[in-house]
């Protein structure tokens, strides 16, 4: 049989849709039986509680995958696999076959015959039908084969229908759920409704702190009181006409518990908590900051008494037009409607506004004033009585040794805020763990403050003999200096390990009574005195000075700089402050108030209060030059001493000290030469 050419037929075979999504179902159910395949509140014994929380996948994944795998299924693999191959035949040849009996089946369409032999069922030919041949029939009929007309289908128009508007229907709702996705992630719109407060709502019970739980502010806790007292019992302040703050304002630095506070204040209240940051307020799209506001207060209107604490409020609160620029930006238009939620809301319901902030400085006057923010609490730095207590509250879930002084760690750290103590404890209980103790020893909490302060011990950083001695000559320069001096603070420790916050070594001094709220001018003075001693001592032994002192330096030049312009302590200046303090909670801004004149004499002035100092420090140590050989001795070798170490040494006998001098300044020597042959510089005692 001649062929003309070839060409491929089309599958015939189907994949039903309602097979794959059910067997696709039944799988999903099985895996994931929380997304779908969930019957009952629990599965098997799990005390009611949902399970793990496994992530839930859109069934549009699936649907989009399982039709890409059907299209790829029925125009790729099917046909290859169940489809023969057809080739065109004349008819001439299809008759010929009939009448030797070859044919084996015969579909007679419209337009054309396809058949296929006996000898090859694995090919079907295709010739064109010819309608003048009367004796077809007769033929197929003698020649046994198997043959059947196409009966032609008719096809429902709705079907039809809905078969050209699938795709379409396919993509826009793909085109749809992705629109929703991306408005959702953009804050809106979306999933999440239009200026819906996304607020953490605490109930009356999942707060789990109360005032026993916050240490070292008694006088915030004593003003809080009253607001706790009217939401417990408001009748009692409704009878004689008096009415509760509708809102207080928690002020100071970072670390003191001004949210701790104002979940204690929930706690101690039982009622619900909503809590929300100033910055979740500020959105994209114009408007949204102020739908948020006004849908947080109708919700904690709806659940009064309640109380709402916003924050870092200056996020939002800021004064308008600081920057010299009207505007009606999108925080502008939040703090008004801020402004007028607080101003427009009833006492007397039981809602009161709670929020923190360390910049009281940059906010609104207008959200300052009595009728927003009644109460402006301070929430300052703890004493030394707080910061006990703060560490007996953090070490209670601690395990710890039977000998441990907390009131000697509290000495040790002023100025730490309530989150530098907690670090303390916890630094101190993984160093335990690291060291295979089953309790916190006195050593662990002393080391953790030096964590805290300095930065962890660097073991990789090995010092040569010669950079070793001039800081260990550099710290007791500090220690002496501060010891042969009225009103300055004992020696605590010294130590020559370099830290991880870059220091090589450091002198520590802690106050006996552990308070010291006020400096007077000598006191003042002897910092810098003490401040300049590294440097002094560098320049006794050595003859030259290092870049150790840069800290040092930077510290004396502030305080000296402080003492002049803000302090009223010259007589030249008197009292006149030469500049400006902002942002008193986050380190203090200082902006120069003095012209350029006035600048220069106080520069001058700063300079020789720093020198004075300098040339005390000088004196006092060329004084003890001796004590300061047989202090480094011990110190070089010890490489960390005690207050008491230091001080034992400083107070002994003079006949000791001779032979201990003498073996000091041969170290010394030797080292220098050792220096001079290496070519690292000249070292001279």
């Amino acid at each position: 049989m001649k062929l003309l050419k070839k060409k491929k037929g089309v599958a015939i075979s189907k994949v039903g849709l309602g097979n794959i999504f059910d067997g696709l179902n039944d799988e999903q159910r099985i895996k994931n039986p929380q997304n779908g395949g969930r019957s009952g509140k629990n599965n098997g014994g799990n005390n009611g509680n949902k399970g793990p929380n496994v992530p839930k996948t859109p069934l549009i994944y699936y649907t989009i995958a399982v039709l890409v795998i059907m299209l790829f299924l029925n125009f790729f693999v099917y046909p290859e696999l169940f489809s023969k191959e057809v080739e065109p035949a004349y008819y001439n040849e299809f008759v010929e076959a009939l009448d030797k009996k070859q044919v084996d089946q015969i579909e007679i369409s419209e337009n054309s015959i396809v058949f296929s032999l006996k000898d090859n069922d694995r090919v079907l030919y295709e010739t064109g039908m010819i309608d003048i041949d009367s004796e077809l029939v007769d033929r197929m009929l003698a020649s046994g084969a198997d043959f059947t007309k196409e009966i032609p289908e008719s096809v429902s128009p709705i079907l039809l229908l809905l078969y050209n508007m699938l795709p379409i229907i396919i993509f826009l709702g793909f085109g749809y759920y992705l629109s929703k996705k991306m408005q959702s992630s953009m804050g809106g719109l979306g999933g999440i409704p239009f200026g819906k407060s996304n607020a953490k709502i605490y109930q009356k019970d999942t707060t789990g702190v109360t005032f026993k739980d916050v240490a070292g502010e008694d006088e915030a806790k004593e003003l809080l009181t009253e607001i706790v007292d009217f939401l417990h019992r408001p009748e009692k302040y409704k009878a004689i006409g008096a009415r509760i703050p509708k809102g207080a304002l928690l002020v100071g630095p970072p670390g003191t518990g001004k949210t701790l506070l104002a979940k204690a204040v929930a706690g101690e209240a039982d009622v619900p908590f909503f809590s929300i940051s100033g910055s979740e307020f500020v959105e994209m799209f114009v408007g949204m900051g102020a739908a948020k506001v006004r849908d947080l207060f109708k919700q904690a209107e709806d659940k009064a008494p309640c109380i709402i604490f916003i924050d870092e409020i200056d996020a939002i609160g800021k004064k308008r037009g600081a920057n010299g620029i009207s505007g009606n930006d999108e925080r502008e238009q939040t703090l008004n409607q801020l402004l007028t939620e607080m101003d427009g809301f009833d006492g007397t319901k039981g809602v009161v506004v709670l929020a923190a902030t360390n910049q009281p400085d940059a906010l609104d006057p207008a959200l300052l004033r009595p009728g927003r923010f009644d109460r402006r609490i301070p929430v300052e730095l703890p004493d030394m009585i707080g910061r006990e207590d703060i560490l007996k509250v953090h070490a209670k879930d601690v395990k710890m040794a039977g000998n441990v002084d907390l009131t000697a760690i509290a000495k040790a750290c002023p100025g730490a805020s309530g989150a530098e103590l907690a670090n303390i404890i916890n630094e101190a209980a993984l160093r335990a763990v690291r060291a295979g103790r089953e309790r916190v020893i006195q050593s662990d909490l002393e080391e953790s403050i030096e964590v805290v302060i300095a930065g962890y011990q660097k073991k990789n950083k090995v010092l040569s003999d010669k950079e070793k001695l001039i800081v260990a000559y550099h710290e007791v320069g500090h220690a002496m200096v501060a010891a042969k001096q009225t009103n300055s603070a004992p020696v605590h420790k010294i130590t020559i390990i370099p830290r991880t916050s870059g220091a090589l070594g450091y002198t520590m001094q802690v106050d006996d009574d552990g308070n010291h709220y006020l400096l007077n001018k000598e006191e003042l003075e002897n910092k810098i005195a003490t401040l300049t001693g590294g440097r002094a001592a560098e320049e006794i032994i050595f003859n030259t000075c290092t870049t150790g002192a840069s800290n040092d330096i930077e510290q004396a030049t502030k305080i000296a700089r402080q003492m002049v312009m803000r302090y009223g302590m010259s007589k030249d200046f008197d009292m006149v402050a030469m500049e400006n303090v902002s942002n008193q909670y986050l380190g203090g801004d200082a902006s120069v108030a003095c012209s350029p004149e006035t600048m220069r004499l106080i520069d001058k002035e700063v300079v020789e209060l720093v020198k004075k100092q300098h040339e005390k420090a000088v004196v006092i140590l060329k004084d003890n030059l001796m004590k300061l050989h047989e202090i480094v001795k011990y110190l070089y070798e010890k490489e960390t001493i005690t207050g008491e170490e230091f001080m034992g040494i400083l107070n002994s006998e003079v006949n000791t000290l001779t032979k201990s001098t003498e073996e000091t300044e041969r170290v010394i020597s030797e080292k220098n030469q050792g220096a001079n042959e290496n070519g690292t510089g000249e070292m001279n005692s």
